[in-house]
């Protein structure tokens, strides 16, 4: 898909209409990012979800499901909403169950295992999960380029470095049998200047 195409096929009353739900279910427990509401995260991802979606995207419906996963890949995690919770909240944004059925599996397969640590919540078992299921593997790097970016614009040094760290395993791990479309390589070029360099993107 083209850029042209994407801007075309982006629904601006449905991003809003996606945003505004996972907003109020993060506001609901009082969850914040870092001194912000948990919403500015949600955006942070979104925006990188717009950025590279038009090398992952084919249709339309493609686009509400990136934007879905990008807004609500913390829900089951973080707001106590179940997986049929998001699956209902799905159903009112897609024409056909199938298509929510895959937005909520992208939800899903995005919720951290149980763990007492970064390592334990993000083993094996839950990058085999991104793999399953189509877009997750993409949303979670757009969730990676956020926090990388936002430790960078924050000076959060000790995150930033903690990202830096984990980067090889991270991507050997996301990228490891999943389709090249995937995660395009400019998506994984900007994760290495962010990276590299000392600014903010």
């Amino acid at each position: 898909m083209t850029r042209e195409d994407f801007n075309f096929m982006f629904d601006a009353e449905l991003y809003s209409e996606i945003r505004k739900t996972a907003a109020f279910l993060h506001e609901s427990v009082n969850q914040m990012y870092g001194d912000n509401p948990y919403v500015y995260h949600l955006d942070n991802v979104a925006e990188f979800a717009v950025k590279f979606g038009h090398l992952v995207c084919e249709s339309k419906t493609d686009i509400a499901k990136i934007i879905f996963g990008a807004y609500f890949h913390d829900v089951i995690e973080d707001t106590r909403q179940t997986y049929n919770d998001v699956f209902k909240l799905a159903k009112k944004i897609f024409t056909y169950d199938d298509d929510a059925k895959h937005a909520a599996e992208i939800v899903y397969a995005l919720t951290n295992e149980k763990g007492r640590n970064r390592a334990e919540r993000e083993n094996d078992k839950y990058f085999e999960g991104l793999r399953a299921v189509k877009f997750a593997s993409y949303v979670k790097m757009c969730d990676r380029l956020a926090n990388i970016n936002y430790s960078k614009t924050e000076g959060e040094e000790r995150m930033f470095k903690c990202y830096k760290k984990e980067s090889p395993d991270f991507l050997r791990r996301i990228l490891y049998r999943t389709p090249e479309n995937e995660i395009p390589q400019e998506m994984l070029d900007f994760m290495q200047e962010l990276l590299n360099d000392n600014k903010a993107q």
